[in-house]
């Protein structure tokens, strides 16, 4: 018998190894194996078994990790999927399918001593005071770990094992899992009863789940993918919940993606309470990058082995082995953090739409700002559209005030952090113990440091961005590579020496500061990526604030989204407009959506809420759209746009960055690869002849296909990086991503510069 195995090498392709017979019906497809590679020994996943090979002289597996395959057959179909559309070996696809702390060989479950209490026959023994106060333990608790025992009794080891000796107790290890959220109280919670909006797209959701368990196979739908577009506060976890609860009754399992770390722990409690008793009842795993190695190794063993039919998580989750999976739920899929930035670089929202079809589930995208991309599909009739276009319990939108900070500039002869209309309306809300949120995307102090004499701005040596000022630690901080400098105390440059160097721009500390300043009694508190150092921080920051022991919450785009506190009435969002000038197409969209969701956080509860939109160009199509919560409206200018220069949702994008140390060097790649895209796609879109005749295969399947640059990307340097970009759209994206493969595999640039093919990139930067 012969095992097909993918390397954990970036090789791009497979090898076959014979199966020894003492290993005979324990290797199969998704089998994690050890196997020889010239003097090496490396892991492996089997890929495919087969009667025979082509090659001969075969070696043997060394040996089978792990009791269990580890990948199913159905996420191994999902990685190669993702190879071949993302551009990216094989074998890095499969990879990522594995979190590494199930990878590993030395990983394994965490054993525990547990103390037990025996049955005695007859009267309880006489035993010594220390000895006694274990026991009386035991005889509540019938059986601790040791640690805790010990703890509890306020005694040392010794003392148990004299309770073993006497066979009053017995002591053996057990596996302990290790629950990120085991010190939780979870209060069980029933299901709402839904309004009609709601309740009309749950019953479309069910239909399709039902659909997708009958027989009769011809008769199921095409589409699985629903775009649940509810405004915020509408109740789409309510639908969520109860969709889930369907799956569950059909024996199925379902999984959940959320955008945010932050916002883990809320939406885990949510999903605890609904389903931690009742004939629904099952485990909630959790999967993301915060959680330590053995709390993943242990929270993914309970969805393999089928305990935890329910996985929430960011966008690594959607591997998570639920088999049968029913339904997938992407909350807030508008969102940017559900695209990997290194290879593979998938979209978890595209990912889950493939997987969902693969395993016949169903899928739903939530957001109250859907992505261009999504919306659109609803249009052509790809997806299905489910909209809440009110909130739960007639509560009114909150009312959007957008200030012209030009002229509060010219009132105040400077650029204030608050102009007055805000100002008072944090005044008013302190009065009447009501909370508040200040939203700026921008940590630190200030954004840059700037001689008013000769011009110098503080820069990275690394990167192509200025230092941000970081007052409380008194450094300079680059926030793309972490590069960290010293405040100097007059102007650096040559010849100048100017001591009245001074600081621009605002950031999250010295917003935090200036209301400290304006209002001393009030309790605020800051929640950025600066004060978020530890896994537990988001949890009890937004513990204290949903406890009403903070009034002002400072902080960026992580509490912009998703969080329900309802006795937040008013939001500030300080400087509105930040990210519109920014080389991006999607700059408009972005800040719509920030805007939109932000300002959603007011007035969720019984008061009315309130938002202040401080702006420098308050008359911006982004920030008036999102001014009269009308996506329809932003959608239907910004299509127009996006029609005319051919991008997303019009067309795809494939972005190729070339990156290096010496600039010269990248920008001779960049056109190098210029030329070589000409020979093996001829674009004719971007030639005024046609096409050469034994060109007409390729160029007939790119009649579209418009070619950008080579350019300096618009961060040039980055991590001491020069990176240079070309730019590919067109309609046909899994014919270029073939095309592009070809010219990677084919492809010899100089030493030291590589180039990374980013398929429908988010980021442009």
């Amino acid at each position: 018998m012969i095992a097909r195995v993918s390397l954990e090498i970036a090789l791009r392709r497979e090898f076959d190894y014979l199966i020894p017979p003492e290993l005979v019906g324990q290797v199969e497809v998704g089998s994690r194996v050890q196997v020889p590679f010239g003097a090496r020994k490396i892991p492996g996943c089997v890929t495919a078994l087969a009667e025979e090979s082509a090659h001969a002289n075969l070696k043997s597996i060394i040996k089978v990790i792990g009791a269990q395959t580890m990948v199913t057959p159905k996420v191994l179909q999902l990685a190669r999927w993702i190879g071949e559309y993302y551009c990216c070996a094989p074998e890095t696809a499969l990879k990522s399918v594995l979190p590494e702390a199930v990878r590993q060989e030395a990983a394994g479950w965490r054993e525990r001593l547990y103390v037990r209490l025996l049955p005695v026959a007859g009267d309880p023994p006489k035993l010594p005071a220390r000895q006694q106060a274990v026991w009386n333990l035991l005889q509540e608790r019938r059986e601790l770990a040791m640690t805790e025992l010990l703890a509890l009794a306020h005694t040392t080891a010794a003392t148990v094992r004299k309770l073993e000796d006497l066979g009053l107790v017995a002591i053996a290890p057990q596996i302990s899992e290790r629950d990120p959220y085991a010190n939780e109280t979870i209060v069980a919670s029933l299901p709402i009863t839904l309004n009609p909006a709601q309740a009309g797209a749950l019953a479309q959701i069910v239909t399709a789940m039902d659909a997708r368990v009958t027989p009769d196979v011809a008769n199921k739908p095409a589409g699985g993918a629903f775009l649940l577009h509810g405004v915020t506060g509408s109740g789409k976890t309510e639908i969520y919940l109860q969709a889930i609860a369907h799956a569950l009754e059909q024996g199925r399992g379902a999984i959940v993606l959320v955008p945010e770390i932050a916002l883990t722990p809320q939406t885990v409690e949510r999903f605890k309470a609904r389903f931690s008793s009742g004939k629904l009842q099952t485990l909630v795993a959790v999967l993301h990058s915060h959680l330590s190695a053995g709390e993943r190794h242990d929270e993914w063993h309970k969805i393999r082995q089928g305990r935890a039919r329910i996985v929430i998580g960011a966008r690594s989750a959607i591997f998570a082995p639920v088999e049968p999976l029913g339904l997938v739920i992407v909350d807030e899929e508008h969102e940017q953090t559900y695209k990997q930035e290194e290879a593979p670089r998938y979209h978890a929202r595209d990912v889950a739409i493939v997987r969902a079809q693969m395993e016949n589930a169903v899928v739903v995208l939530g957001s109250a700002t859907p992505s261009l991309e999504s919306y659109y599909n609803c249009q052509s009739g790809k997806y299905t559209l489910l909209e809440l276009p009110e909130r739960v319990d007639d509560q009114k939108m909150p009312h959007v005030r957008v200030v012209d900070m030009r002229q509060a500039a010219h009132a105040e002869k400077g650029i204030p952090i608050f102009s007055p209309q805000l100002k008072e309306a944090i005044t008013q809300r302190l009065e009447r113990q009501e909370q508040t949120i200040l939203f700026l995307n921008r940590r630190g102090y200030s954004t840059a440091l700037q001689c008013p004499a000769c011009g110098y701005v503080a820069e990275c040596p690394n990167c192509s961005v200025s230092l941000t000022y970081h007052r409380m630690e008194q450094k300079l901080c680059c926030h793309i590579c972490a590069h960290v400098a010293p405040v100097p105390k007059i102007c650096p440059a040559e010849k100048c020496g100017n001591p009245a160097i001074r600081f621009s721009g605002t950031g999250t500390q010295k917003v935090e500061e200036a209301i400290k300043k304006l209002f001393p009694r009030a309790r605020c508190h800051r929640m950025d990526a600066d004060t978020m150092k530890r896994k537990d921080d988001y949890r009890r920051i937004l513990g204290d604030f949903r406890a009403g022991k903070i009034d002002i919450l400072v902080g960026t785009q992580m509490i912009a989204k998703g969080l329900h506190f309802p006795n937040v009435t008013l939001v500030g969002i300080i400087y509105a407009d930040s990210a519109l000038h920014q080389p991006d197409f999607r700059a408009g969209e972005r800040t719509f959506q920030l805007l939109t969701q932000v300002a959603g956080r007011a007035g969720r509860g019984d008061v009315e809420g309130e938002v202040f939109v401080q702006a420098f160009t308050p008359f911006h199509p982004a920030i008036q759209y999102a001014r009269r919560h009308d996506f329809q409206g932003f959608y239907d200018q910004e299509l127009e746009f996006r029609e005319q220069l051919k991008y997303p949702p019009a067309g795809r994008v494939a972005l190729l960055t070339l990156k290096g140390r010496s600039e010269d060097k990248v920008k001779f790649s960049a056109d190098h690869v210029k030329r070589e895209l000409d020979k093996l796609i001829p674009p004719p879109a971007n030639a005024s002849a046609s096409p050469p005749a034994n060109a007409a295969g390729p160029a007939a399947a790119f009649k579209d296909l418009i070619i950008a640059g080579p350019a300096p990307a618009p961060l040039l340097k980055a991590e001491t990086y020069y990176r240079y970009q070309i730019m590919l759209r067109t309609r046909s994206m899994s014919k270029l991503s073939h095309a592009l493969a070809k010219l990677v595999a084919g492809l010899t640039l100089p030493d030291e510069v590589t180039m990374a093919v980013d398929i429908d990139p988010v980021n442009l930067f």
